[in-house]
């Protein structure tokens, strides 16, 4: 493969936005094992999803705008450090990615599609949220064209820190 000017430039934009992603989850490496998490912050908006994210992240604006095409309300709260929040919700590192949204109690993490948020929804399961973690190739908001997608798992994950693969992609 060429490397071409779109592709330099989406390979730029992975680089910051795995950079904030770095610097967000490096907030991890100060807390002690069994240290109490913070607590869960209110979520009062209008819109059907509150998400928190780094105004810098060109992906993460680019999940946003997938998520509305796909029906769903969204307010963006732009943040410095989205750490605290992945902690009230019970992210680790391990499950971590740029952004972190809540929808109806549910903590979404990262690129997670529309249609499996839709599906927590209906069938509503017993768990924290769902989460892709790391940055995937392909995932909503990390398309590039004429690069293949990645496969990846979108995963469940609960306080207790157990996952499940709830669906997979690619």
């Amino acid at each position: 493969m060429t490397l071409n000017k779109t592709h330099f430039r989406y390979l730029l934009v992975v680089f910051f936005c795995a950079a904030i992603a770095g610097f967000s989850v490096m907030g991890f490496a100060g807390r002690e094992a069994g240290a109490e998490r913070a607590s869960v912050p209110e979520v009062d908006s209008d819109a059907d999803m509150v998400v928190y994210l780094s105004p810098f992240c060109g992906c993460c604006g680019d999940w946003v705008k997938h998520i509305e095409e796909h029906g769903l309300s969204v307010e963006r709260r732009e943040v410095s450090d989205v750490t605290p929040i992945k902690q009230a919700y019970g992210i680790t590192r391990e499950l971590a990615s740029c952004h972190t949204g809540i929808i109806d109690g549910y903590a979404i993490e990262g690129h997670v599609p529309a249609e499996d948020i839709k599906r927590l929804l209906e069938e509503r399961p017993d768990v924290a949220g769902l989460t892709v973690p790391g940055m995937p190739i392909g995932s909503p908001g990390m398309e590039v064209e004429g690069v293949a997608p990645d496969a990846y798992d979108v995963l469940t994950f609960d306080r207790d820190g157990t996952t499940a693969v709830f669906a997979s992609h690619n």
